[in-house]
């Protein structure tokens, strides 16, 4: 990789505010606002936080709904690997979102699945009795027979949104904007408390619990990706945590007896 000139790093900088000012960064502000808005109106622990709903009491719009979010919000992306692919780049092989090394990909990210999912239930416990955080309801949709496979969508969409920007390409184009992250342990630990904190502030919504625990999500996921260069196992594991989660919630939650919370 050659050193970005001046005009180069600052051209890295703009593309990276625009690209999170259309994602992530706007769902980051939006999510500290509805916080700041639930704590104005009543306890977290007495209110409610959905994060798949449906959009119509029709069935044919509620479906159309559906697969337009999902579609719109892959658009960020696209365009992140449009412009790797403008600056001559291939995303697929430079960030590992490829299917190279399936075994290897399914296998650490089956077990970020399970560490993460148990770190997570753990940190739900802790934020509900403490009254930090609002009663998560992961799919609140009418059950049609395609409501299921909507599900899994929307589970691809945010692990492939999620991981694609936060870790993917954010990691490319600091290492573009910032020279010292080639040579400085400590530039890098601040990149990733940094995208970690974005992370934490998007989920803000659900109250303070997912917010750490999300933040601490980004942590793990940046330093496996630090250590092995590929984007696929987090968005494997990304993806059966929140297909778990909209599919079988409270089955988890009963399982581990955490139904009454």
């Amino acid at each position: 990789m050659t050193a970005a000139s001046g005009t180069e790093r600052r051209f890295y900088a703009w593309e990276v505010g625009i690209v999170l000012a259309l994602s992530l960064g706007r769902s980051g502000v939006y999510a500290v606002l509805q916080l700041a808005e639930r704590l104005s109106i009543a306890p977290l622990a007495d209110q409610t936080a959905t994060v798949q709903r449906s959009r119509s009491q029709a069935e044919f719009y509620d479906f159309t709904f559906q697969v337009l979010d999902s579609l719109f919000a892959l658009a960020p992306v696209a365009l992140v690997l449009y412009l790797v692919f403008l600056h001559g780049g291939n995303p697929f092989r430079r960030w590992g979102l490829d299917f190279r090394r399936p075994g290897a990909d399914w296998a650490l990210g089956a077990g970020l699945f399970t560490i993460i999912g148990l770190g997570t239930l753990g940190v739900y416990f802790a934020g509900r009795s403490l009254g930090l955080t609002a009663q998560i309801v992961p799919a609140d949709v009418t059950q049609y027979w395609w409501t299921s496979p909507m599900l899994l969508l929307a589970a691809l969409r945010h692990s492939l949104l999620e991981e694609v920007i936060m870790i993917a390409y954010l990691f490319d184009r600091a290492r573009r904007i910032w020279p010292q992250l080639r040579s400085s342990a400590a530039a890098v630990a601040a990149l990733v408390l940094v995208t970690a904190l974005l992370r934490g502030a998007y989920h803000l919504y659900q109250g303070f619990g997912p917010g750490i625990g999300n933040a601490l999500m980004g942590v793990i996921f940046a330093a496996v990706y630090l250590k092995y260069g590929r984007v696929m196992p987090l968005v494997i594991a990304h993806f059966l945590l929140d297909a778990v989660a909209f599919l079988a919630f409270p089955l988890v939650l009963q399982t581990f007896g955490l139904n009454s919370l």
